[in-house]
Parts: C-alpha cells; sequence; structure tokens
C-alpha cells in the first residue's frame, strides 16, 4: 500500500477491499498486477484486462490508496506504472470522470482519469484481451518459446495458422496466448478477433 502526505487510510480503503474481494469476475488471471487483483465491478475487471495488453504499462496495483475529495473519502480502481514513468490513478466509470474526483487527486498530488465504459468496450480489444487471459497462469515451455521465436525470425510474420504445427509441448493457442501477453510476440488486437489469419510478429518496442 501506498503512503502520500495528504493521503488518509482506513475506512474507505477498507471498505473498498471488502467489496471488491466479496466480488468474482472472470478471467482470473492477471500479468502485470503487482498484488492482489481485487475488482469492484465487472467495468474495472475490464478496464484491468485492457492494461494487462498495453504494452506501455509496467504494473498496475488495485485499490491502491484513498484520497480525500468533496463528495468525501474516494477509494480508485488502479495505481498504474507507464513505461515513461508517469504514474495515474485510474477508475473506470459509466460516463465521464467526476470533477471532484479528479481535483481531489490533483490535491493529492496525483494524475488522475476516469475511463468511461464505451472506451474500454470499444473495438475488438476487450474481447481479445479477455481470451488472452484465459491462459495467464499457463507459461509456455522454453522449446515452444524457441521454437516459435525462430520460426517468426526467420519468416518475418506468420499468421496463427501457419503457427500451430510449432508447438509440441503445450497447446497452440495456450502457448502463442502466454507469449503475447509476455510481449515476446505482438498480434494486432483493435482491427478484428483473434482467428486463423492473424499475423503475429516479433514484438517491438
Amino acid at each position: 500500500m501506498m503512503s502520500h502526505s495528504h493521503i488518509e487510510e482506513p475506512a474507505a480503503l477498507y471498505a473498498a477491499y471488502a467489496e471488491a474481494s466479496s466480488q468474482l469476475f472472470y478471467p482470473r488471471g492477471t500479468v502485470r498486477c503487482s498484488a492482489d487483483a481485487m475488482f469492484r465491478s465487472r467495468s474495472a475487471r475490464d478496464l484491468g484486462c485492457l492494461l494487462d495488453v498495453d504494452p506501455n504499462v509496467v504494473a498496475w496495483l488495485c485499490l491502491p490508496l484513498e484520497f480525500q475529495c468533496e463528495t468525501g473519502s474516494h477509494v480508485p480502481d488502479f495505481l498504474v506504472d507507464y513505461e515513461d514513468g508517469e504514474r495515474t490513478l485510474l477508475d473506470a466509470v459509466e460516463d465521464r470522470e467526476l470533477p471532484s474526483i479528479a481535483e481531489g487527486a490533483a490535491l493529492s498530488g496525483f494524475r488522475y482519469r476516469g475511463i468511461p465504459r464505451r472506451e474500454v468496450t470499444d473495438g475488438c480489444r476487450l474481447l481479445n484481451a479477455r481470451d488472452l487471459l484465459r491462459y495467464a497462469n499457463c507459461r509456455t515451455p522454453l522449446n515452444d518459446r524457441i521454437r516459435m521465436l525462430s520460426a517468426i525470425e526467420e519468416a518475418g510474420a506468420l499468421t496463427v495458422a501457419e503457427c500451430l504445427g510449432i508447438f509440441r509441448e503445450v497447446q497452440p493457442m495456450t502457448g502463442i496466448s502466454w507469449m503475447v501477453l509476455h510481449r515476446l510476440i505482438a498480434v494486432e488486437l483493435d482491427e478484428a478477433m483473434i482467428g486463423p489469419e492473424t499475423v503475429i510478429r516479433r514484438f517491438q518496442r
């Protein structure tokens, strides 16, 4: 748990933990969540899915802290660390962020964004992220990783269908999904649902 000179802890934070721990949202697996994965809503879980497939995210933490705002105490859904060093508090919101919460976060020294539901569900990224995260708790064995990376290195790019015969120790989509989540390979997540024709390349920063 983080501390800050303007942040107060107990009541709302403990209430948020209790609320989140009583609910179960799938997929269960995460990749870059740095502590217990606890979500207060389906919308928060879906936003967490997007954080795990965002190449600019280093790590994220659920229900990280409590701060004061005009309407009282508030516990945001996430604290997110980005590749460029930025740290931002995020909330999954239905329509738009509340100015009072954004102001309270700013007074506590944090960047803040309320992410509307339509931004989370737009396009195919969320559906693809959910599919990939079903395999977050699996692992692609070293032999299969080396075969996959060698094949892509030689070809430059391959479709999912062309990769099915590469994997020998794990199911192909289990292996591909884990490697995408761990940024060894990359697929396009926004244009269409992942399918046989989806192109796979080496992950590039």
